[in-house]
């Protein structure tokens, strides 16, 4: 029997809670979307952060409205710059008044966002529920190893909504295309690397980019390094190991120059962070490097235009602990303290067959003026 999971009666504002980084944004993107489709006239506003309202507020896509959340204490991966947590009870009182007909939480195993989400005061509520979580209406199990893209859609299933794991393809403007023209000058092809990453444990070394960006050259394609002013460092590691030259735009563009940066190239190599997932999501062929775990949960599921590359590293390179265990309450062991490289076993032969394999199977995108419409869910896989 299929069941019908639609909200009864009327939805006419839904809101959303995904309050954390970039590649986190851009994998709940497949269930806005869905919930777009589901609900076409819907108001869809995302809980979000401030980096949130200027990247999407103006931008074609499920998303209407950005409400940016103050400071909520023990909400996981809340980015800085946020209100202060004194304007909370005001804010959600505010949303109280907005009288939305659903609630969806988004935002890991509900220990302190169901609460939150309760508190918005919705005709009905879902999300993630982990073991002792508080409820929510309806929920789905948290557990730490799945597919996010796949966890996210299951969640917006118990409001009747459903579609592709694929990310919708992201808007870029003819200002930002115009931007990336002139930083990337030329017919390429240009391949970008992200060196970069948040937790040191996902970068892989930079002596192995730049054998990458080294061949790259050397191949008769244009190796360009980009990422966030956080990734200076990296970058600058790569540039000094390199024996051919290397264009460096890391810390040169905003979030939506960088999407049409990478837009522009052929292939992105980088490891599993932000602009990663934005490549996949301006539709931009990838060589994903990720340690095994990581993989389980944010890597694609396709192999025509996107290749991870996984390193099986479980045990710390300098201390020998057992790195494996998160989310297994009964399985002895919490990893340590060490911040080593967990990618040491990604050989860089295999990224550069990757790269030369892709190269040959995708051709730079021609730019053109037009932009999909909101909700739009048609990726190149």
């Amino acid at each position: 029997m299929v069941v019908d999971h639609a909200v009864p009666g009327p939805v006419r504002r839904i809101v959303v809670l995904r309050c954390n980084a970039l590649g986190d944004y851009l994998m709940v993107t497949p269930a806005l979307a869905a919930l777009r489709t589901r609900y076409p006239e819907a108001e869809l506003t995302l809980l979000g952060a401030p980096w949130h309202a200027r990247f999407l507020t103006g931008r074609p896509g499920p998303v209407d409205r950005v409400l940016v959340l103050p400071q909520v204490d023990g909400l996981a991966g809340q980015p800085a710059g946020v209100p202060p947590g004194s304007e909370l009870p005001g804010f959600l009182a505010a949303a109280r008044d907005d009288a939305y007909d659903l609630a969806v939480q988004l935002h890991g195993g509900g220990g302190v966002s169901n609460p939150l989400v309760r508190a918005l005061g919705a005709r009905r509520s879902i999300g993630l529920r982990a073991d002792g979580a508080p409820p929510l209406d309806d929920t789905v199990p948290y557990r730490y190893y799945q597919p996010e893209a796949d966890r996210f859609l299951e969640v917006v299933r118990l409001a009747g909504a459903d579609g592709p794991a694929d990310y919708p393809l992201l808007a870029v403007s003819a200002a930002e295309r115009d931007a990336a023209a002139a930083l990337l000058p030329g017919d390429g092809p240009w391949v970008a690397l992200h060196a970069g990453a948040t937790d040191a444990r996902r970068r892989w070394p930079a002596e192995r980019f730049a054998a990458v960006a080294d061949a790259v050259n050397t191949a008769g394609a244009r190796p360009v390094l980009v990422g966030a002013g956080a990734d200076a460092a990296a970058s600058e590691a790569v540039v000094a190991a390199a024996s051919t030259p290397v264009t460096d735009l890391t810390g040169r563009t905003g979030l939506g120059t960088l999407a049409a940066v990478l837009r522009r190239c052929a292939v992105v190599v980088a490891n599993d962070s932000g602009p990663l997932h934005l490549a996949r999501a301006v539709g931009t062929a990838t060589v994903g490097l990720y340690w095994c775990g990581n993989a389980i949960n944010a890597a694609a599921p396709t192999r025509t235009r996107h290749r991870p590359l996984l390193s099986w590293t479980l045990h710390c390179p300098e201390c020998g602990a057992d790195c494996s265990t998160a989310g297994h309450p009964h399985r002895p062991g919490e990893g340590c303290e060490h911040r080593p490289s967990f990618l040491g076993q990604i050989p860089v032969r295999e990224v550069q067959e990757e790269v030369s394999d892709l190269i040959t199977r995708v051709s730079t995108p021609t730019w053109t003026t037009t932009v999909p419409a909101p909700g739009a869910t048609s990726t190149p896989r």
